[in-house]
């Protein structure tokens, strides 16, 4: 019997009892079966057998990079044990971003977690390092690690050695595709005419997965250079690589798809008597469709309302004051006759992608939503979020725009997040769960004594024991 075929006999068997399905040839007790499985899973977890009988497999690597600390591998292996374990994201981000590597007894549990968690995998990339990659060649079921990145940006210090410098220009010809967007990324942030003229040596020869994800790294240091491009790429056949390149040159307000829209939309919005009228496209062409506008319309949304958000939506923000003139805050307040809500879902998306604070502060005050804020500076984004807990209720909308904000939280949201908290507590205390684990989760580490400080109840007490967890497994990630 194969691998496969046995452990299925083994999980039926487990499933009706020993006594109503015995296993093949023999009588066995419910203990048998539980030390048959064991053996079997450990055989499973070790590999896969060698290709021919007796030849052993080849030898891992030497490991280039440090090993975690004793202390930061067990408390990894807690979290993966269920204690806080949604805070396994911030473990592994934190490790990888400082070089580290696993210890080689926690790969096996976490690769198996890999399988099931696509979002760990990049971290795993730089964590497994060489005995992760060797035993991802040995079990297919680890195979994706050997797609994932080996390089890693080194936020702070490790102990030991730093990790690779980088790849070389020969991983771009012969590396994986994970190893290859790394190249790209780290050439790019170094010489962005290098990094954009290799791409477009090999761009032909690409598959349309790797030319849309190698297009992203094109947003460091994107410039007007890189215009011709961008230009060449909204002809490609895939339509992801078109709408990535047609989101690149959205954030350039000189390119030619930018002035095709301020085209656009001058023939479509117009101001008169202090109200902004609309008279939306009444068909999408083929140049629009070149552009990055997608002619199918979603259920339910009419095609002219669907064709002018996403001409909005792509039109340079400094476009407006000029066309209409008034300021951001003055639009965004004017009446808007018959295609409001088009109209002002467009300038949502067109600030998103183009990370207009200004505009993103007068919108967030109209449609308070997570990604506005994100688009605010660090120091801004807090004193704006600290107000919006402040004014509004506890609800999914709260929770969500504060999924916004970004991490650690200072002083000011967390205070603001934890008064919140106190306030709710006497009324609905029922409520506060998802709002408690987010503000233990963002909230800074360092603040945990002035979180116990404020109050003895016991959601703040609650928070403040996550904070400490977390400030504890951040110093032993340093050590």
């Amino acid at each position: 019997m194969n691998a496969s075929a046995d452990w299925e006999e083994l999980v039926s068997t487990a499933l009706v009892g020993t006594d109503r399905r015995p296993l093949p040839g023999e009588r066995a007790s419910e203990v048998e079966l539980l030390g048959r499985a064991a053996v079997h899973t450990l055989r499973m977890r070790a590999g896969r057998r060698p290709v021919a009988p007796g030849e052993p497999p080849s030898l891992a690597a030497p490991e280039e990079q440090p090993e975690v600390s004793r202390a930061a591998g067990d408390r990894l292996a807690r979290v993966l044990g269920g204690e806080q374990p949604r805070l396994l994201t911030e473990w592994l981000e934190t490790a990888a971003g400082r070089g580290y590597r696993l210890s080689p007894h926690l790969l096996p549990e976490l690769l198996d977690h890999a399988v099931r968690d696509r979002s760990i995998r990049p971290y795993l990339g730089v964590l497994a390092g060489n005995r992760g990659r060797w035993l991802a060649g040995l079990n297919p079921a680890w195979g994706f690690l050997l797609e994932e990145v080996t390089g890693v940006a080194v936020t702070g210090p490790a102990t030991g050695p730093a990790t690779d410098s980088g790849p070389t220009s020969q991983v771009w010809e012969f590396g994986t595709s994970g190893d290859r967007r790394v190249h790209l990324g780290e050439l790019r942030a170094a010489d962005p005419a290098r990094a954009r003229e290799l791409l477009a040596a090999t761009w032909e020869k690409e598959s349309p997965d790797d030319r849309a994800a190698f297009l992203e790294a094109l947003t460091t240091g994107l410039s007007l250079e890189d215009e011709p491009f961008l230009e060449s790429a909204l002809d490609d056949r895939r339509r992801e690589v078109r709408h990535q390149a047609a989101d690149l040159l959205t954030r350039l307000p000189g390119s030619r798809l930018a002035l095709r829209m301020a085209e656009r939309v001058a023939r479509y919005v117009t101001v008169a008597g202090g109200e902004i009228h609309v008279d939306p496209p009444v068909a999408c062409d083929s140049a629009m469709e070149r552009d990055g506008i997608r002619a199918k319309a979603p259920r339910g949304t009419g095609e002219r309302g669907w064709w002018l958000q996403q001409a909005v939506a792509r039109t340079p923000l400094g476009v407006w004051p000029r066309l209409l003139g008034r300021s951001p805050g003055e639009l965004v307040r004017m009446k808007i006759v018959d295609w409001n809500r088009e109209v002002m879902a467009g300038w949502v998306r067109a600030t998103v992608l183009q990370g207009d604070p200004e505009w993103a502060l007068e919108l967030f005050a109209w449609d308070p939503i997570a990604d506005l804020l994100a688009a605010l500076p660090r120091d801004r984004q807090e004193i704006v979020a600290a107000d919006f807990v402040r004014r509004h209720g506890l609800d999914g909308q709260l929770i969500m725009v504060l999924g916004g904000a970004a991490a650690p939280w200072g002083p000011a949201l967390a205070t603001a997040v934890l008064q919140k908290i106190i306030d709710v507590s006497g009324t609905q205390p029922w409520n506060l769960g998802e709002l408690t684990k987010l503000a233990g989760e963002r909230v800074d580490p360092a603040l945990h004594d002035m979180a116990g400080r404020l109050s003895a109840e016991p959601s703040i007490q609650e928070v403040a024991a996550l904070l400490r967890f977390r400030d504890d497994m951040l110093k032993e990630l340093t050590q």
